[in-house]
């Protein structure tokens, strides 16, 4: 079967744009070729600096064809409608259409059958590459040249030069794709390495096209160019007796900065290893994009791997020497900042401070009243709200008061450091480094360095009791703050990184088994926040409820990865709470369930365990069924409501005798065994009611004509419902 190859051949395309581009390439063509019934067998993408390529394995050589039979208007109709019919259907007259009866008895009507012919594949792909060619999502774009004057030129990431398109089977010369972009006419032409083979090459199909571009110093496929450049820079390593620094984003984009990778090793003075290693690795990194390279003891070595597009015919010593000269004065800046950073700041200097350098830069980043945001004030401003917050909670996940209130105090003071200003990546960690040296707490530097964590999903959690206090105070304050000025996450759109906000404080909590209430800080924060001239955009509660909504949103994601079960997360948070008492909980539950995330896992956990069992799973079904029956009867009697209290002298039947007993007993144990928070222990207690609702069900009839009976009934039911949802909110699971 035929395949098809195309190349679309260019300028330059940006390292961080490629991956994305060769997967928009494929989907977009692949889309439009189904969607025009030609089927394909396989399809690979592919990106280089200069070229975006894409295979189509296994195309049908024509269009299957269409017959396809449309109903028309009733024999009969008006003749508008079936004029509108014979157009729609493409017929000339009526004598073309057949008659058929409806088969619901409706009478007669009009069907035409509509066949046409499939279209070859070469002439369907002409027509849908121009779309795909002019249309292409890049997230940058530009025109260029003298058609740049006009508002409907091509637009590309940068000026495109030439296309590269053939459509054919193996055992024939394929043919070019006939079409044209602004000027640009598809050929089976394309060219090798910018400087080592710029010529042209004709390419007839795919299995000529990679070894031609081989042979022309271009590696096509990016994964390949990224395990070269990982295997010859582990080798270069070695044989100096040294260690690759691993680095995986650094080696994605160096693969696309070279369509023929060839790495080399430069070397800088060792006086610049007294820099801290992360400062010596982010300056190589972010000016020269080289990989660091470290001693067998751990220790950062005076040497580096760097990775050049061309074979030099000096092997490469004047690139080496090149790049480690552009190392050595950004290096030279580097290890000038970090002895500034040391020293005082004399317009800063008072009494307090005068041998603590990271103060005096505090002092500095209150003095300069530098803009957290215009609605919330300055970083200083922020600094003492994370303060008071980080006090606040300290003691409930085991953490000294004063150490917490020393390291929030600290913890932007590297901001205005000439290190952090330079590599704004090594805020915090610097900040530790400054700490260290004036003689701060282990655990205040600690967590100096580690607030700012977790910011992914799969960066390390702090665990050091200081670190979680500081590190939840700051993303609390992210949060509360936010969503007190209304600027919430929408859609996709999430510029102030809420969203990793909230799954920090999950991780937080639940990784550290941590217990706190973060109904009473949110309320408290947006207390001081408004006390301090925030605009909050509505009520404490309201606001403390939409944001608590918020966190239990990101919670149901964070567990559902980790495969609990939606329901049953739904379900947990439906449960109605109990008034409760006690160092860092809230009285009452306020928004969708609990402000208590350890609790909800805890629950969810247990909730999974009990209906895993028959008792669990007949419990439910007597719960829905006892559910169904009052929801139905309250829908039938507007208004009603079944909340009262059953008479248990009223119950006349020795079943439903049994089950309000049993409600009895089972109710206040579940009730103090969630009031203890062991909620195996509550769902025990509830699968002692599966045999008396069963047998209730049995032998009882709800609806009893007697007006009080049924009142009762319904009210015993109503109450087995609330029973149990002190646990759970059994309507929420499925099944």
């Amino acid at each position: 079967m035929p395949d098809l190859l195309l190349e679309l051949f260019c300028e330059e395309i940006p390292a961080r744009m490629q991956k994305q581009a060769a997967d928009d390439l494929k989907r977009l063509v692949t889309n439009a070729l189904v969607e025009r019934g030609l089927v394909y067998e396989g399809a690979a993408s592919f990106a280089t600096p200069r070229r975006l390529a894409l295979h189509v394995a296994g195309l049908p050589a024509r269009q299957p064809d269409l017959r396809e039979e449309k109903k028309g208007p009733r024999v009969g109709a008006p003749d508008a409608a079936v004029q509108g019919f014979l157009r729609a259907a493409g017929l000339a007259s009526l004598d073309e259409a057949r008659i058929e009866k409806d088969p619901k008895g409706k009478g007669e009507f009009y069907v035409a059958v509509v066949e046409r012919p499939g279209a070859a594949a070469l002439d369907v792909l002409a027509e849908v590459l121009p779309g795909v060619v002019r249309g292409f999502p890049w997230p940058k774009s530009m025109r260029w040249g003298a058609a740049s004057v006009r508002s409907d030129s091509l637009r590309w990431v940068r000026p495109l030069h030439s296309i590269l398109a053939t459509f054919g089977p193996d055992t024939e010369e394929p043919e070019v794709v006939p079409f044209e972009v602004d000027g640009i006419v598809a050929g089976a032409t394309t060219r090798g390495h910018r400087f080592m083979a710029p010529g042209e090459i004709t390419v007839r199909r795919f299995d000529d096209y990679g070894p031609a571009l081989e042979k022309a110093k271009v590696v096509l496929d990016a994964e390949r160019r990224k395990r070269i450049i990982h295997a010859d820079a582990q080798d270069l390593a070695l044989a100096q007796g040294l260690e690759l620094v691993e680095d995986e984003g650094l080696l994605e984009e160096v693969a696309g900065l070279v369509e023929w990778p060839v790495t080399l090793m430069g070397e800088f003075e060792d006086a610049f290893l007294a820099i801290p290693p992360e400062v010596v690795r982010a300056t190589i990194w972010a000016n020269q994009k080289c990989f660091v390279l470290r001693n067998p003891d751990g220790e950062l070595a005076n040497k580096f791997i760097l990775v050049s597009n061309i074979e030099a015919s000096d092997g490469g010593k004047a690139i080496a020497a090149g790049n480690a000269r552009v190392v050595r004065a950004r290096l030279s800046d580097a290890l000038y900042f970090w002895k500034t950073d040391q020293g005082p700041l004399p317009d800063y200097v008072t009494d307090a401070n005068r041998d603590k350098p990271l103060d005096q830069r505090l002092a500095k980043l209150q003095a300069l009243d530098i803009v957290f945001h215009e609605k919330l004030g300055t970083q200083g401003e922020r600094v003492e709200r994370i303060r008071a917050l980080a006090k606040e909670i300290a003691p409930l996940v085991g953490a000294d008061p004063a150490l917490a209130d020393r390291a929030a105090q600290l913890c932007k003071a590297d901001l205005p450091t000439e290190v952090v200003g330079e590599f704004p990546e090594t805020q915090g960690l610097m900040g530790r480094r400054y700490a260290q040296l004036q003689g701060e707490h282990a655990d205040v530097c600690a967590a100096i360095e580690e607030h700012y964590k977790p910011q992914g999903p799969s960066d390390r959690v702090p665990t050091n009791p200081v670190s979680i206090a500081v590190a939840l105070a700051d993303k609390l304050d992210t949060l509360v703050g936010f969503w007190a000025i209304d600027e919430k996450p929408t859609g996709s759109k999430d510029p102030y990184a809420l969203r990793r906000a909230a799954l920090g404080v999950i991780r937080l909590l639940l990784e550290n088994d941590a217990r706190v209430g973060l109904m009473r800080f949110i309320g408290a924060h947006l207390g001081v926040m408004r006390a301090r001239g925030a605009p909050v955009q509505a009520g404490h509660d309201a606001v403390g409820a939409d944001l608590l909504s918020f966190i239990h949103d990101r919670l149901k994601v964070y567990l559902r990865d980790k495969g609990a079960r939606h329901d049953l997360i739904d379900a947990a948070l439906g449960a109605t709470p109990l008034p409760r008492t006690g160092e860092g909980r809230d009285q009452s539950a306020a928004g969708e369930g609990s402000d208590d995330l350890l609790m909800i896992v805890r629950r969810v956990e247990a909730l999974g365990g009990f209906l895993d069992t028959d008792d669990g799973k007949n419990l439910l079904a007597g719960y829905k069924r006892a559910a169904n029956i009052v929801r139905a009867e309250e829908k039938k009697e507007k208004g009603a409501s079944f909340d009262g209290a059953y008479d248990p002298a009223l119950l006349a039947l020795a079943e439903e005798k049994a089950l309000g007993a049993a409600l009895e007993g089972a109710s206040s144990a579940a009730a103090a065994a969630v009031a203890r928070e062991d909620f195996a222990a509550a769902m025990s207690a509830l699968s002692h009611l599966r045999a008396p609702v069963d047998a209730f069900f049995d032998k009882v009839t709800v609806n009893d004509a007697d007006p009080a009976l049924r009142l009762n009934r319904l009210r015993l039911l109503n109450a087995l419902r609330g029973a149990v949802r002190t646990v759970a909110d059994f309507s929420k699971i499925g099944g």
